[in-house]
């Protein structure tokens, strides 16, 4: 395993589009953001809600033989990382005692290091999650090198009790994937609910969520994370697929800054929406192979 980091941590964030069922595409587009991460020097690589299955995955869940692939990916997944490498963090349905849980998993050292579950499961307008996985433990945070992480869950930071139980338990850094869809102003409404964790809990903040069209949602990238005074870190695009690695580097008493985060600007809403329609139908047509267009 890589050593231990003491007060600089280099994470590549990379908005991806995954595809629902495309398990072995997902691993190796993991795989190639992964090469990209150690190129840049990267120690972590994020990615977002249920990479590895594709978001939102539905019914599949329910599928032993699907949640057994997407096992099977993840631990291939983690022998990687015993190259010393970036570590990674990076969204999977797990099964475990009978359940199946909406989870992220840390992948270091050649194995599977921690373990968290989704808490919050959105069950309104397009979300049913709470059909198809079992809400999970309130979380303690993992050890990354040293470093302590949290890893809540998209929906887990639009209430407070995840990240409060994380911060009283010694979490540093808040590492959020996510599979959050856009509607108009969608991107104004995360950074509000981003901006509410942080003031409560005082810690940093980095939000990763997916870029792509599946089915009738559009998820338009648009990553971000926020200082501790809540300050912006950086700002990645929307409606494309990026990476982009950043340096986060412990100041002071003990706080984290990004020393190097770049600034996307963001369309204005009658060019969002535009870009949200062209999206969505690009890729509809590219992962359905619809003949009529």
């Amino acid at each position: 395993m890589a050593a231990n980091l003491t007060d600089t941590i280099r994470i590549t964030v990379a908005q991806l589009d995954s595809i629902v069922g495309d398990i072995d595409g997902n691993l190796a587009k993991a795989r190639a953001a992964r090469q990209t991460a150690a190129a840049a020097g990267a120690d972590l690589v994020a990615f977002s809600e249920l990479f590895i299955a594709g978001y939102p995955p539905e019914d599949l869940v329910l599928k032993p033989a699907f949640q057994d692939a997407c096992r099977e990916a993840i631990e291939a997944f983690a022998a990687d990382t015993a190259d010393g490498g970036p570590g990674v963090v990076i969204g999977t349905p797990w099964p475990e005692g009978g359940k199946v849980y909406n989870a992220v998993a840390l992948l270091d050292g050649g194995g599977i290091q921690a373990m968290r579950y989704k808490v919050e499961l959105p069950n309104y307008g397009v979300f049913d999650e709470l059909r198809v996985f079992e809400p999970g433990p309130l979380p303690g945070p993992v050890d990354f090198r040293g470093i302590r992480l949290g890893l809540p869950v998209c929906e887990d930071i639009w209430f407070e009790q995840v990240c409060e139980c994380l911060l009283e338990t010694g979490a540093e850094l808040l590492v959020v994937p996510n599979g959050s869809p856009y509607w108009q102003g969608k991107a104004d409404a995360r950074q509000q609910v981003a901006i509410a964790r942080v003031v409560e809990t005082g810690l940093p903040l980095v939000y990763i969520n997916q870029c792509g069209g599946q089915d009738e949602l559009v998820f338009d990238g648009g990553s971000f994370a926020l200082h501790g005074d809540r300050t912006l870190a950086f700002q990645m695009p929307q409606f494309v697929e990026a990476t982009a690695t950043v340096t986060w580097t412990r100041e002071g008493e003990g706080a984290w800054r990004c020393a190097d985060g770049t600034f996307a600007a963001l369309p204005d809403l009658e060019e969002a929406n535009w870009r949200a329609c062209v999206l969505g139908l690009r890729d509809y047509v590219n992962k359905t192979g619809f003949p009529g267009i």
